[in-house]
């Protein structure tokens, strides 16, 4: 390791001080430094120059991981978990209200929703996504069994909803726009590539953290 090297994780293994992850950060910019370093050819004397140009100084690194620290990953849960429940009470709520109230604008609505299930279908993957991403610019290196935990929270409404249909425990003339074979089909397949979508989100997060 280069005196510049050396240097600068020494000045951010001192200004992270007791952060719960500090050892992950540094592990993580050890990589992306050596990475760099691969990528350019510069004299040992103006390394820590120029990896401080590239990733920041060790103050500012450690200003955002600390700012980081500040969310916790219980909230990060709650959030997302809230939101997804959110969105199917929309759904159920929607459902309920075109079926038993017959409002002009709700027939509206819905009429345009089942016309392009192909659309909810992507602004749902989009959730998803965004979840891993928000997880890993969060968290970084650390955010995997976050996002691990808070997909298992998240999809239990989705997999109740399920259920309830298939079962028919719910109106099922209800869904019937949605009930044919294709739409079942995406969404089978949909429910099983979720947490590859959230862990590709959160890979980008995670690099975009740095």
């Amino acid at each position: 390791m280069s005196a510049g090297e050396e240097k600068f994780f020494q000045e951010l293994n001192q200004v992270l001080g007791k952060h719960p992850e500090k050892e992950q950060i540094i592990a993580e910019y050890r990589s992306h430094v050596y990475e760099f370093l691969q990528e350019v050819k510069i004299p040992d004397s103006d390394i820590y120059e120029a990896i401080t140009m590239q990733l920041g100084t060790p103050d500012e690194i450690a200003e955002i991981w600390i700012e980081d620290a500040k969310v916790t990953p219980k909230k990060m849960q709650i959030l997302f978990v809230l939101l997804n429940i959110l969105i199917f009470l929309g759904g159920i709520a929607l459902t309920i209200a075109y079926n038993v109230y017959h409002f002009e604008w709700i027939e509206a609505l819905w009429k345009r929703l089942t016309a392009v299930p192909s659309i909810i279908i992507m602004v749902y993957m989009v959730f998803w996504g965004l979840l891993g991403y928000e997880i890993g610019k969060e968290f970084g290196s650390g955010g995997l069994k976050i996002l691990r935990r808070t997909f298992t929270y998240a999809v239990i409404p989705n997999l109740v909803l399920m259920y309830l249909i298939v079962f028919k425990l719910i109106p099922h003339e209800w869904f019937q726009p949605f009930l044919n074979g294709p739409f079942i089909l995406a969404c089978i397949l949909l429910t099983i590539i979720l947490y590859p979508i959230s862990w590709i989100g959160y890979r980008w997060g995670r690099k975009a953290s740095v």
